[in-house]
């Protein structure tokens, strides 16, 4: 079915690059993202560019790492280059014994070949739960491969469980030049980056100064390329956006604008619900003119923080609780939205998998794929990128259809607020952790660092 929808002011002056509808492919299950990793890694001829929050020191890191050394061994002129988080990388994962965190693994397969890989440590702040590095995009020759997803054993489906995310194949020389002209130009040449398979890491506390002038630059930075709009109606425009804080962050204002533009129907995708006070009201603003809003969310028992009640209670699993009652508290607000079949939520769970999936789809004709996650942290704290998607003539309606049909297969959908759990249900290590937070008022300083 077309549409007429018109186009935003805002949306409509975003510099653009052209591509066709056979340029995007959406892989339909995180194993298919594990394959085409590895396929593109062989198959890369000139540069392999990884940015993630973490490429983790377990059987699928380990995996990728060496098969990026072998290609390397292959081809010794392939520009390989690593970018995570400086912080991120020198820990274990949360409630896991102290360790070295994923260093051991850089240094230990750097040791092994003749020609090294760059591994960048990227301290967007001082200290991790001020900000992190969560850039997404991975870049083979000129394809991008984009997903929210970060690389270990549950992202890419490596052992019984995972973790489901978005994952778009884009084949643009232009899209992938773009990414990493970024890269190059802001973090390999930034004095605040480091090199993590060297023998020694600085301290942060060595480096301050440096990664202030960073955060400076940063949060002035935009992806650079020449700009095009469709030459025929078989072309799809694309912007590659950024944001990290402050009132002239590219990506925040872009998730706002495409919100308040829809005018048919709007699905958001969060796997943590907490919304941003922007998003909140721009969401709310739909709602109250008659427009239809979908909001796809992780179960608690599908956030990677929930722990089973039979196993050991860490207070980091107290995280899934506070989302699912700010889910809650917004369902009870809007519960005639929901009667009037304007606001529609639905639940994703399958058994212990969990739930990684973000961005935006609007009136089957805008669609922003991204790592932000949509909550205040993303929106404040962490340098964030995405990818806009225009078509107009809705040349991508059935891929992104048959993405959101296979998603909808593990999802409940909510028809009144009373169906989530109270908290009088809750677990009594879990009841008393949230009624010491509402206590002395934490609750409401945890929700602007989730």
């Amino acid at each position: 079915m077309s549409m007429n929808l018109g186009r935003s002011n805002y949306i409509d002056s975003l510099r653009t690059l052209g591509i066709s509808k056979d340029d995007l492919t959406i892989l339909p299950c995180t194993k298919d993202y594990q394959g085409k990793i590895f396929e593109l890694i062989k198959s890369a001829k000139s540069r392999i560019y990884i940015a993630a929050l973490y490429l983790q020191d377990d059987a699928a890191g380990a995996a990728v790492l060496t098969a990026l050394y072998e290609a390397k061994k292959k081809n010794p002129l392939l520009d390989i280059k690593v970018f995570v988080d400086f912080l991120r990388a020198q820990r274990g994962l949360i409630g896991q014994k102290k360790s070295t965190g994923n260093i051991r693994l850089y240094r230990e397969l750097n040791g092994l070949y003749q020609h090294s890989i760059k591994i960048f440590g990227v301290p967007v702040k001082s200290r991790e739960f001020l900000g992190v590095l969560h850039l997404k995009g991975l870049v083979f020759d000129d394809t991008v491969l984009y997903s929210g997803a970060s690389i270990n054993d549950i992202y890419l489906h490596y052992s019984d469980r995972y973790r489901a995310d978005r994952y778009l194949v884009i084949n643009s020389a232009e899209l992938a030049d773009s990414f990493v002209k970024y890269l190059n130009r802001n973090l390999v040449n930034s004095n605040a980056v480091q090199s993590l398979t060297d023998d020694t890491i600085a301290s942060v506390k060595s480096f301050r100064p440096a990664i202030r002038r960073q955060k400076i630059l940063l949060r002035k930075s935009e992806y650079q390329f020449q700009a095009s709009r469709p030459e025929s109606d078989t072309e799809i425009s694309l912007t590659p956006v950024i944001g990290f804080g402050g009132r002239k962050n590219q990506l925040n204002n872009t998730i706002v604008q495409l919100i308040k533009q829809t005018k048919i129907e709007i699905i958001i995708f969060t796997p943590y619900f907490n919304f941003p006070s922007k998003v909140y009201k721009a969401t709310l603003q739909l709602l109250r003119k008659g427009i239809k809003v979908t909001v796809i969310v992780g179960d608690k028992k599908a956030n990677d923080f929930f722990i089973p009640e039979d196993e050991k209670f860490e207070k980091i699993g107290i995280l899934p609780y506070v989302y699912e009652s700010n889910l809650k508290r917004f369902l009870k607000s809007n519960q005639k939205h929901i009667d009037a079949g304007y606001l529609n939520v639905h639940l994703w769970q399958d058994q212990a998998n969990s739930f990684h999936l973000k961005g935006i789809n609007s009136d089957q004709s805008n669609y922003l794929i991204t790592g932000h996650n949509i909550n205040p942290r993303a929106w404040r704290l962490d340098l964030e990128n995405g990818i806009l998607i225009q078509d107009p003539k809705q040349l991508l309606v059935q891929k992104f259809d048959q993405e959101l049909n296979l998603l909808m297969e593990h999802c409940t959908k909510i028809k009144h607020f009373s169906e989530l759990e109270d908290t009088d249900n809750y677990p009594a290590q879990v009841r008393r952790l949230l009624n010491n937070m509402k206590r002395t008022r934490f609750d409401k300083i945890l929700n602007q660092l989730l």
